[in-house]
């Protein structure tokens, strides 16, 4: 069975981003972005930018977020945004959506910082709202948090976008992903804790009375590779080499058997962020030794 590799762009690469992504895009399936605006004083990108652009350069690629943060855009425009993303990209694009979680950014632009549970409740309800406007006309809903009435969002996307919901958190989240996700983003960290996520997500599809196997696994996963292991050592002393949070460092027979063994555990597409970039080698290793090897 064939597994998409998708390519996942970094926040802080800003200016760098589409010279990295014209020299190393051509392989994968799908680019993936991040809704971030500012650490600290750091550049950040802005991701629904970032996204248009790459939606209109990349006319054969998939396009989404991993992960838009919910708190961020109202629901019912994030609809019409996404609506019109899905249209003029003639089905390119996965909304890609999540409960939010770096209150520096929150307090930093004037963003209400509830708790999880409240922002995971918010997240629900949004994911609702998206879907009666993508599928209702006029469209209503009365939430708690939001509430639309007599909405129209025309012209409808066609195809719906598949609703993807980012997280891992046990109690909320990932009962929000049984109740409404197509796909499930999972960031990595081992084998041992994604199997554990998989079991408490398939205990809340048990729950609610969902298909745990029409919910689309997508997994990201951070990569360091290099053709040797000291010179993957070498690397990781490097200053333009960010930390990998989880993820996976190695040669590229290395970096393929645990992705490989991601994929026996259920992945259905894989995302991979490099963390050399956006410095190349790391990425055009990775599409010359290791893609092949997951193909085959």
């Amino acid at each position: 069975m064939h597994i998409p590799i998708g390519l996942n762009i970094w926040s802080r690469l800003v200016e760098d981003t589409f010279p990295y992504l014209d020299r190393v895009v051509t392989p994968f399936d799908s680019l993936w972005f991040p809704d971030h605006v500012q650490y600290g004083s750091h550049k950040v990108a802005e991701g629904w930018t970032l996204l248009a652009f790459a939606l209109a350069r990349y006319p054969e690629k998939l396009c989404g977020h991993e992960v838009l943060c919910n708190s961020f855009r109202n629901p019912p425009h994030l609809a019409k945004m996404a609506a019109t993303a899905q249209i003029i990209s003639g089905g390119r694009f996965v909304l890609g959506i999540g409960a939010g979680w770096n209150e520096e950014e929150y307090l930093a632009y004037g963003w209400p910082f509830p708790p999880a549970h409240t922002r995971i409740a918010q997240l629900a309800e949004a994911i609702q709202v998206i879907r009666a406007l993508w599928t209702d006309a006029p469209a209503n809903y009365m939430g708690e948090h939001y509430q639309i009435t007599r909405a129209y969002c025309e012209p409808r996307p066609s195809p719906l976008p598949p609703i993807m919901v980012g997280g891992a958190g046990e109690k909320h989240l990932l009962r929000v992903v049984a109740q409404y996700a197509d796909w499930w983003n999972y960031p990595y960290t081992d084998l041992e804790t994604y199997a554990h996520k998989q079991n408490i997500l398939r205990a809340h599809c048990r729950a609610v009375g969902r298909d745990y196997d029409e919910i689309a696994q997508v997994v990201r996963v951070g990569i360091l590779i290099a053709e040797s292991d000291d010179a993957v050592r070498r690397l990781q002393t490097q200053p333009f080499v960010r930390r990998l949070e989880g993820g996976v460092a190695g040669t590229p027979e290395q970096i393929a058997e645990q992705l490989l063994t991601i994929i026996a555990q259920g992945a259905k597409r894989i995302t991979v962020h490099f963390a050399d970039s956006p410095r190349i080698e790391g990425t055009h290793l990775f599409a010359e030794a290791v893609m092949p090897l997951l193909r085959a």
